[in-house]
């Protein structure tokens, strides 16, 4: 099972591949690391830099497209995020 952890941490990459990946520009990562705390937590190595997790490349395509394509304000788009979440928690 160790394994299978190391693994998926391996999985995570940093955030010019993120930003690549989801066509976002790593300021506006950083902002929204911020903005969404509760969606986008990419975890941080010992020397500090952000690893991104396909949860977290999932976080930025959601928030991408309720702001970009739904037309979400910040504060609008962090309310359907929270309404998303509590659905699913039910």
């Amino acid at each position: 099972m160790g394994a299978e952890k190391g693994s998926r941490a391996e999985k995570a990459i940093g955030i010019s591949v993120a930003a690549q990946i989801t066509g976002i520009e790593i300021h506006t990562l950083r902002y929204w690391e911020k903005e969404f705390a509760e969606v986008l937590q990419p975890v941080r190595t010992s020397g500090g830099q952000r690893r991104y997790r396909p949860r977290d490349i999932q976080a930025v395509f959601l928030i991408k497209r309720l702001l970009r394509e739904e037309m979400f304000s910040i504060a609008g788009a962090k309310k359907a995020l929270l309404e998303m979440s509590r659905r699913d928690a039910a």
